[in-house]
């Protein structure tokens, strides 16, 4: 079958000629439609306990052998993946797609949506708070900038490095105000748009950014870190947390029935409120661009039609 195939580690991805998965008990054989990309999937195909060659593992959905449109996450058994004509995957992880429900809106609201849900939830925005979200113009970070809002986030603060991403978020009425990171103070920019202090800091990026951040925040803002592309280690003053909360939350360690039920409850909001990003769309032998510009950072979510 054809499939994009990391040969070894730090390799990129080609299109060739892969083994086709067997059944197995307690898994689902999927004849793949489509194929989601993300940055985990990126930074994960090179990992301790991988093993070459396999195929990139992504979320995608496809149909099953009763030919039932289906989701499923990034859970296919190694050495499969959804970026393949078919894979296997764990009974649990594949859950039917409503009828109403396009592949790319069930793909984005898997990985991606639940990643800024549950740090969300997590942080109990109240209504009229003021949110900020650093790595804000990533498909998580645009997630987060709308769904901040129908928790009830009174404004919405976007913070990121690409001046061109940023006035995207604000042309498109994703959020109240913007912050170009990089800058000789960011810690000050933040303070001008934070106005009396951010109630909560979505955090996706961890790093410098972080720690400007929090001197932005007030007496009991709730900081929740779920990302680490701008460095996993900081220098902490911990008088900068001083009567604030600093969580660190793994969104996608939870049980199967857990995630789905979270994923139902997404389309039934993007259903509601059209959540939206800026798709991506590649054909699937362009599998190593999309590989490329993923981890260039696309601010799009991309997906590749596998099916022919």
């Amino acid at each position: 079958m054809r499939a994009a195939i990391i040969s070894e580690r730090n390799a990129p991805p080609a299109i060739g000629d892969f083994p086709e998965p067997q059944p197995k008990d307690g898994c689902v054989l999927i004849d793949v439609d489509t194929a989601g990309l993300g940055g985990w999937d990126v930074l994960g195909a090179y990992r301790l306990g991988v093993g070459y060659p396999c195929v990139i593992r992504g979320e995608g959905v496809g149909r099953n052998a009763d030919g039932q449109r289906v989701y499923f996450g990034e859970r296919s058994v190694q050495p499969w993946g959804a970026w393949a004509e078919r894979t296997l995957v764990p009974v649990e992880e594949v859950w039917a797609v409503p009828d109403d429900v396009d592949d790319r809106t069930a793909i984005l609201m898997g990985i991606a949506a639940t990643g800024a849900l549950v740090p969300l939830e997590s942080a109990k925005v109240q209504a009229g708070e003021s949110v900020l979200v650093l790595g804000a113009t990533g498909t998580l970070g645009q997630l987060g900038l709308q769904l901040a809002r129908i928790l009830g986030a009174g404004r919405v603060i976007g913070a990121a490095r690409s001046a061109t991403a940023l006035a995207h978020l604000k042309e498109n009425g994703l959020a109240d105000d913007v912050v170009q990171l990089g800058g000789a103070d960011d810690a000050a920019a933040l303070k001008t748009a934070g106005g009396a202090g951010f109630d909560v800091v979505l955090d996706l990026v961890c790093g410098a950014p972080l720690l400007a951040a929090l001197k932005a925040t007030r007496w009991g803002a709730r900081i929740v870190t779920v990302g680490t592309g701008a460095g996993r280690q900081v220098h902490l003053d911990m008088a900068d947390l001083l009567f604030r909360t600093l969580s660190v939350i793994g969104t996608g360690q939870r049980p199967p029935a857990d995630r789905q039920q979270i994923w139902r409850r997404l389309l039934g909001m993007s259903r509601e409120h059209g959540l939206q990003v800026p798709q991506a769309e590649y054909a699937f032998e362009d599998a190593a661009r999309a590989w490329s510009d993923q981890k260039a950072g696309p601010h799009a979510k991309i997906t590749a039609r596998v099916r022919r």
